[in-house]
């Protein structure tokens, strides 16, 4: 058996036990995993509703997560199916996926006897015992589609070892053993078939409401198209609704993966296209395509979002998502994005998202407001930053004058930034104190954006403030990142889902322009090298042009700190509501959430 590793001290009140006794502890749970390895109970597969969300982990689907929250207990429970067992497997959580500083079960073999233990890994990636067994083995049983691993993890452990299991985005990662090891030291964990999946583990308790008794269903899918045999694809597909359709409301939505490519359809969307134009072309090709025509790019109205891991997406009972009708576009568009890392060739997908709709309508009709940044060049990120944090406001001035006295429910939200994106947070603030987190993700990633449903509705009243914080990581970067619609400019939004809908579509800002104007000033007065002022040069080259020094980075996110902002309070046709919206103040927060 492998040695055991002294456990460092732990800094929380949680109970600490003696080496012998974790030791202890550790022997029995090896020993009860051995018996079942052995004896190799055949048995039932444990039912499918016990582990409602389910996500292959590897792109060939050897291996396939299922798992179940458990709020009262807080742990999870995992059911790890493992369809061609060789000599061990590690599974398990890191910051972003990585296999450094990584928090791990292992179950691995030396050819004679078979082990598990949850182990971790340092720095270097060198695998190490932990001294506090947090995996707990609960069964292992032979089916005929492979071996099930049952075993449970607690959100918090209060090991500094242990991946600390919260709301937002999982990286889960999984190596194979393909040879016997002789102890979990020797295991080389740059040398095995190892991979990433992204998931949201702790998925909402939600009540599936009521559905309609005449309820429709719509599949809009990609017609049977031969996915590229490319690591990387987003393919788009046009789609119309047909002649004189009706406003409706959609009440549901649900993936349609075709068989056998569950591991390769990444996310899918649905997109309505704008209504001020009569007709869009019909495409059904890549996203990227030259070929593509530009009119597409005016389909950017989200109706539905699938993530891998994600299950059926549900409207609260007294509201439901209008399309069709005066006002409303035909048109959508259909984005799958396929991640084919193995490069398989001649696979064909019909995958998309089955829409479901009903005529009765709902009393509300739900909205779809933008929080967070405005999309422009003012808002930028210094390079070679492992941290910036840039934050976006929806003010108390907005949401006084375009909320209802009612106020609206806050039920769904889908976080966005681009490549540098790492954490999105949005808080809503009520008299200068915030009061709650309306979601937040600390293990953001811009290759796994969901809309999600919130556990609890967020009542949101006239004079709140909707604050939306981005942090961003430009260490790979040697030109200043700035916002803006390309992949490699950056945004900071957050697409809330409500009811009643309202006139307000976009709730905004940015930093006042005269201020970076004198940012930039400074910038010249206390720096050899001059940072062009003239008017016909554009805010990107102005900041492509400064040195990033201390004193420019630190000035820099001084400004974003303090300086006053421009609202964007814009209803639906991009027309603000009427009112100063220049040179706002920050808001005041007296009283920040722990």
């Amino acid at each position: 058996l492998p040695s055991m590793q002294t456990s460092r001290s732990k800094p929380c009140s949680c109970p600490s036990f003696r080496l012998r006794e974790v030791a202890s502890m550790y022997f029995t749970m090896i020993a009860v995993f051995l018996v079942i390895l052995v004896v190799a109970l055949q048995g039932s597969v444990p039912r499918g509703s016990d582990f409602p969300y389910k996500v292959p982990l590897d792109p060939q689907g050897l291996l396939e997560l299922s798992w179940n929250v458990s709020y009262a207990e807080q742990a999870v429970n995992f059911q790890l199916l493992v369809r061609e067992l060789r000599f061990g497997l590690l599974f398990g959580m890191s910051d972003r996926g990585e296999f450094e500083n990584a928090d791990l079960a292992v179950l691995w073999s030396d050819g004679h006897n078979s082990y598990f233990g949850d182990a971790w890994s340092d720095t270097k990636g060198q695998l190490h015992m932990d001294s506090q067994q947090d995996y707990q083995l609960l069964e292992a049983r032979k089916a005929p589609e492979g071996l099930y691993l049952l075993f449970r993890r607690s959100f918090s452990t209060c090991d500094p070892k242990d991946y600390l299991i919260e709301d937002g985005t999982v990286h889960l990662i999984y190596g194979i053993l393909e040879k016997p090891v002789r102890s979990l030291q020797a295991i080389n964990i740059s040398a095995i078939h190892r991979g990433l999946q992204r998931v949201q583990l702790l998925k909402p308790n939600i009540t599936v409401p009521d559905l309609p008794s005449d309820m429709k269903t719509m599949e809009i899918t990609a017609p049977d198209i031969v996915i590229p045999s490319q690591e990387t694809t987003y393919w788009c597909y046009m789609a119309e609704l047909p002649d004189g359709f009706s406003k409706h409301h959609i009440v549901m939505y649900e993936p349609v993966v075709t068989a056998g490519n569950e591991a390769l359809v990444h996310h899918m969307e649905i997109f309505q296209c704008a209504a001020e134009f009569d007709s869009f072309p019909y495409y059904n090709g890549p996203c990227d395509s030259k070929m593509k025509p530009d009119r597409l790019n005016y389909c950017r109205h989200v109706l539905a979002a699938w993530a891998m891991g994600a299950q059926a997406f549900y409207y609260p009972e007294e509201a439901g998502l209008a399309f069709g009708g005066p006002g409303s576009s035909r048109y959508l568009r259909l984005e799958v994005h396929y991640h084919n890392p193995l490069v398989f060739k001649g696979r064909r997908d019909s995958s998309g998202i089955r829409l479901y709709y009903t005529a009765t309508l709902r009393r509300y009709d739900a909205g779809i407001m933008e929080l967070g940044l405005v999309y422009t060049p003012v808002m930028a990120i210094p390079p070679g930053e492992s941290t910036f944090i840039l934050t976006g406001y929806c003010t108390d001035k907005c949401t006084q004058l375009a909320l209802p006295a009612a106020g609206i429910r806050i039920f769904a939200s889908q976080l966005h930034t681009h490549l540098a994106g790492r954490k999105v947070v949005t808080v809503l603030a009520r008299d200068g104190k915030e009061l709650q987190v309306v979601n937040a993700d600390g293990h953001y990633s811009p290759h796994f954006q969901e809309i999600r449903m919130l556990k609890e509705v967020v009542p949101v009243l006239p004079g709140d403030e909707l604050i939306t914080t981005c942090t961003y990581n430009t260490e790979d970067r040697s030109r200043a990142t700035v916002g803006g619609f390309g992949i490699l400019e950056e945004m900071c939004v957050n697409y809330v889902h409500y009811y009643p809908q309202t006139q307000l579509e976009l709730c905004k800002s940015a930093v006042d322009a005269g201020y970076l104007r004198r940012y930039f000033n400074l910038v010249n007065r206390f720096n050899d090298e001059e940072v062009c002022m003239c008017p016909q040069v554009s805010i990107p080259q102005q900041f492509s042009s400064i040195p990033w020094n201390t004193f420019n980075r630190d000035v820099l996110k001084s400004l974003y700190g303090f300086a006053p902002i421009s609202m964007h309070c814009n209803k639906s046709s991009a027309v603000q509501f009427p009112g100063e919206w220049e040179k706002q103040p920050l808001p005041t927060i007296t009283e920040r959430l722990r």
